[in-house]
């Protein structure tokens, strides 16, 4: 059987290779002013989980204090991350240097956004199907969810509330992409992402009261399965 059908692999290659080529300025410019106003480096290189649970490192400019430890969810008001890294986190400029994670055949341009792997259970079906496709630079979930970060800012545990909120909302819709991917879709997926970095508004966020019921919904279906496998 072959899989999920999206953009092709090539034309991930070339847009990756132009996109990564056409912002090389840019990206020099930010490298600089994250050197002049934080020590460390300028770019910032984590594990993340990819296709079929193969572990790759994600490259981003690096946003937070390179001296600083804390949760790996990070919330708007965190007082790791810098001046120049909450610019470049709003613009989405830090994720310009990931094209190279596309070339490399890491990522894909569209598909479930990588996860760390603390946050990743291997043996879980659910994310055996999400992890079949390669994660993506641009995912069809964090186009509306843009406020996370604002989220993550209003609860005490943010490890708890990403893990039992969050993660189950972003979790459905990645099954959803999964399951129905197709070129088109990719496409879709991508124009969101675009128009929803440059116009914030363009989707509607999810709320507290729509996240939790998200959650309360596949926990019931989650019962209900394990019931009828017993």
């Amino acid at each position: 059987m072959s899989g999920p059908v999206g953009i092709p692999r090539w034309l991930d290659v070339i847009v990756a290779t132009s996109a990564l080529v056409a912002s090389a300025p840019l990206v020099a410019v930010a490298v600089v002013l994250v050197k002049a106003t934080s020590p460390g480096s300028a770019f910032f290189r984590q594990t993340r989980v990819g296709q079929n649970g193969k572990p790759f490192t994600l490259v981003k400019l690096r946003t937070m204090s390179a001296a600083k430890r804390g949760a790996m969810v990070t919330s708007a008001n965190d007082p790791r991350i810098t001046a120049v890294g909450g610019w470049l986190r709003r613009t989405k400029i830090d994720e310009l240097p990931s094209f190279w994670n596309v070339i490399r055949g890491d990522m894909a341009l569209v598909g479930p956004r990588p996860e760390v792997p603390d946050y990743v259970d291997l043996d879980c079906s659910k994310w055996k199907e999400i992890l079949s496709v390669r994660p993506g630079l641009a995912d069809p979930v964090t186009a509306r969810l843009r406020n996370e970060q604002e989220l993550l800012s209003q609860v005490d545990d943010t490890n708890d509330f990403y893990r039992q909120v969050l993660q189950p909302f972003k979790l459905k819709g990645y099954l959803e992409f999964v399951r129905d991917k197709t070129l088109a879709k990719d496409l879709q997926v991508l124009f969101r992402t675009v128009m929803a970095t440059a116009r914030p508004g363009f989707a509607d966020p999810p709320t507290f009261d729509e996240l939790r019921q998200s959650t309360a919904l596949n926990s019931r279906a989650a019962t209900r399965s394990s019931t009828l496998s017993a």
